[in-house]
């Protein structure tokens, strides 16, 4: 389903109407909002991957939590191409931010769901403990959505700042499984 969505977004990718730099820099915006929600895509592909190969059993209620994840990332390629299209906006950018808030938020019911399912002693609670990492993301997409009506570089930036914390795939679970 992620190969899907990203495929989806390189599908809104045009090729520049000219060959020099000239030609580039109408695409640019589009170009760096399909880079990032790329990435995006591949950190939740990866961790995605560790979390359910650390669950022990699979549940109806994990299943519609991970449906409930994959409906939001499914969002993504929609907000990337208006965020892009439209040169980083203030409401295109807070409603980026909102997509990318609640598929974290949809990540964390997941991860509760499994950890719920596998016991409060699995190796997998033990991995994620108390989830700083995953708290201190839900809160900097929070504050970045009106920080887009503000100075959308200061949305951005926390944006990034996410995607550098996620950028190596979950070494908590990672260790657990080793």
């Amino acid at each position: 389903m992620i190969a899907i969505l990203i495929t989806i977004m390189v599908l809104e990718l045009r090729i520049p109407e000219g060959a020099d730099w000239n030609a580039v820099r109408p695409v640019m915006p589009v170009f760096i909002t399909y880079v990032m929600s790329f990435i995006v895509l591949g950190i939740y592909w990866n961790n995605h991957h560790l979390l359910i190969h650390a669950a022990d059993r699979i549940t109806g209620a994990i299943l519609w939590a991970n449906l409930h994840l994959l409906f939001w990332l499914s969002l993504i390629p929609f907000a990337t191409g208006w965020t892009g299209r439209n040169n980083f906006a203030p409401l295109p950018t807070a409603v980026y931010g909102g997509v990318l808030l609640l598929c974290a938020i949809a990540y964390t019911i997941l991860l509760r769901t499994l950890i719920a399912a596998q016991g409060a002693d699995s190796r997998l609670k033990e991995a994620i403990g108390n989830d700083a990492k995953g708290y201190t993301s839900l809160a900097m997409y929070v504050a970045a959505i009106p920080l887009a009506f503000v100075d959308r570089r200061l949305s951005w930036t926390l944006y990034l700042a996410v995607l550098l914390i996620w950028f190596i795939p979950d070494r908590r679970i990672d260790k657990r499984l080793s």
